[in-house]
């Protein structure tokens, strides 16, 4: 079942039932955070591939074997909730987890209406984001919880 935000803009709930090897999808424009982000994930036991752009990601084979999504909200081109929304009406939906610079209360309620699973607020920790991934597959250490 859904919770509400905490302060810190955090929000999860949980998702279907997944090995740690999931694949896990990074879309960032930032370099720096695109690669960061990579090795943390797969630091954390789990399968990573990176894109530039939402864009990137739509044209790849490999995105229906997406397990989870952690997009930027805002990039050039299609942002981060943009591209959740599309994966939904295309019938891929993927479980996703939004991060941004730039909190924004009308965002990430829109971005709560749409499904989304997270949305962390930069920096976050990597006690945060692992909590957010692992809520999205299912892992019981996760449950539903919120962060502080």
């Amino acid at each position: 079942m859904a919770q509400g935000p905490v302060e810190n803009y955090f929000w999860l709930n949980s998702g279907p039932q997944l090995p740690t090897t999931a694949l896990i999808a990074i879309v960032d424009d930032d370099h720096s955070v695109r690669e960061a982000l990579t090795s943390l994930v797969r630091s954390l036991g789990y399968n990573a591939m990176a894109f530039e752009c939402a864009e990137d990601l739509l044209k790849s084979a490999r995105r229906r074997g997406v397990s989870c999504l952690i997009a930027d909200v805002q990039m050039p081109g299609m942002t981060g909730l943009e591209l959740h929304n599309r994966l939904v009406t295309s019938g891929e939906a993927v479980p996703t987890v939004l991060i941004t610079a730039f909190p924004d209360e009308r965002t990430r309620e829109r971005a709560l209406q749409a499904g989304v699973v997270g949305y962390l607020t930069k920096p976050f920790s990597e006690d945060e984001l692992l909590a957010c991934i692992r809520s999205t597959l299912g892992d019981p250490e996760a449950g539903d919880q919120q962060v502080s």
